[in-house]
């Protein structure tokens, strides 16, 4: 008998490379879910990535817009025949505002921001992954996307503190919390199965998975120990 999911509205976070489109495709595939995957075709990502002065609100703005029409189609959606799953949270838009905008741009962000979030519907389920800076790296390296290529260690660290920080302080819903370091759901139906299982027992709070076998342990501050 396949598993089911208790769930009609899973979001799937954590930073740039971690695996989240990839899950949420498997996902899809295994419970004929929706999918709802985060437009990257921003035009202004390249600049931003190069440096450029003024890009990195060009960019917010843009995402910022395009996540909350997307979000807006899930409150259409027909949610008891179909789970809906998507490979991002509106959340997410602040928390890179506040890494990468300065404080005027942030100030104008922040009159847009609330207006738009208090329409968005919530999720049943967020899943936040986590990984390594270099298993990061590795990962983004790997799917070869130009515009990515100026990506640093740096960068990637403190995006990976920021999405630690936000979750640790998060309630808003039911929350699991995944190290992916040293799991292959995409090519391990053993390790995407174990994945599953855990993702079906979820109910209420925060959950950490670590799986077995894994070389480094990293939780969310404040979580040691707490594994199902």
């Amino acid at each position: 008998m396949k598993r089911s999911l208790p769930f009609r509205h899973i979001a799937v976070e954590g930073p740039i490379g971690v695996g989240k489109t990839s899950l949420v495709q498997l996902l899809a595939e295994r419970f004929e879910g929706v999918m709802v995957l985060e437009d990257i075709t921003n035009p202004f990502l390249p600049s931003f990535y190069e440096g450029r002065p003024g890009a990195a609100f060009q960019v917010q703005i843009y995402f910022l817009l395009s996540r909350f029409q997307q979000q807006r189609e899930i409150a259409q959606m027909d949610l008891f025949h179909n789970v809906v799953l998507a490979d991002y949270t509106f959340q997410k838009d602040r928390i890179f505002a506040y890494l990468n905008l300065d404080d005027a741009d942030l100030a104008v962000y922040e009159k847009l921001y609330p207006v738009l979030e208090q329409e968005i519907p919530r999720p049943d389920l967020v899943i936040y992954m986590q990984a390594s800076v270099p298993v990061l790296l590795e990962r983004i390296r790997r799917r070869g996307r130009d515009y990515e290529s100026g990506i640093d260690a740096d960068y990637l660290k403190r995006l990976s503190e920021a999405y630690s920080y936000y979750f640790f302080h998060y309630r808003e819903t039911p929350l699991l919390v995944v190290n992916t370091n040293s799991i292959d759901f995409v090519n391990d139906t053993a390790d995407f199965d174990a994945l599953v299982e855990q993702i079906a027992r979820c109910r209420r709070g925060t959950q950490v998975y670590v799986p077995l076998g894994s070389k480094r342990t990293e939780t969310l501050p404040g979580t040691e120990g707490d594994v199902p």
